[in-house]
């Protein structure tokens, strides 16, 4: 009986464990990682191929943040990242993103005014 109750706490402990922390995500081979905080992307400025482009974004910032990139005249949306958690890391994929100069920034209210934002050069 004993055993069986240190077995149930040991069980519980680790069910504890696993849900706490990030979300776990690993980085996908051949993605470009970016790391937001409070109020930049790391790298600020990225270079890619042309077609498709996977972005490993990591949030090591106290809020949520998020990834929206736009044709460099910022009219066009041309892809738009889930809301990342403070400590969570999300996989954003582009598909099919042609050659030319392109913006990136955060949506959330005044993060890209604060600095939150960069460029986007697809060859």
């Amino acid at each position: 009986m004993r055993t069986a109750a240190v077995a149930l706490v040991a069980v519980a402990l680790l069910a504890v464990a696993a849900a706490c922390g990030s979300s776990g995500v690993a980085q996908p081979a051949g993605s470009i990682k970016v790391t937001m905080t409070e109020y930049k992307f790391d790298p600020g400025t990225i270079n890619a191929p042309a077609g498709k482009v996977v972005f490993y974004l990591v949030n090591v910032g106290s809020m949520s943040h998020d990834m929206v990139i736009t044709q460099s005249d910022g009219t066009t949306i041309v892809g738009r990242s889930d809301l990342v958690s403070a400590g969570d890391e999300f996989v954003f994929t582009v598909d099919n993103i042609a050659a030319g100069s392109y913006k990136f920034y955060c949506a959330q209210p005044g993060h890209a005014d604060l600095g939150m934002r960069g460029t986007l050069t697809i060859s």
